[in-house]
């Protein structure tokens, strides 16, 4: 997993590369945490997800530990561009109703 990030005017993008399950989940909460704690007082984080080649629960739990971490500064969550299969489990999840999908 690679994690990588940007900021666009208000926005903080988090651009995520790989698999998401629970061998790679660890290092990219630390990476995904680090960019969010930088970006303290910008409106929103947008997490793409295009280079996501797969993703289990463990790619839910982590969302939703991002989204709860950027609640504490007051920032909105989105996601772009899910695959086919990542965007089935999300919008099954009910992920979307939290983190709208852009």
């Amino acid at each position: 997993m690679r994690t990588q990030a940007t900021r666009r005017g208000d926005s903080l993008y988090i651009y995520l590369t790989g698999e998401l399950d629970e061998h790679t989940v660890a290092k990219a909460r630390a990476e995904a945490d680090a960019f969010i704690d930088g970006a303290a007082g910008m409106s929103r984080a947008v997490f793409n997800l295009a280079g996501v080649r797969f993703m289990d629960s463990t790619g839910i739990g982590f969302l939703i530990g991002r989204y709860r971490r950027l609640q504490k500064y007051g920032m909105t969550m989105c996601l772009e561009a899910p695959n086919a299969g990542a965007d089935k489990i999300l919008q099954i999840s009910g992920l979307y109703a939290l983190m709208p999908k852009i």
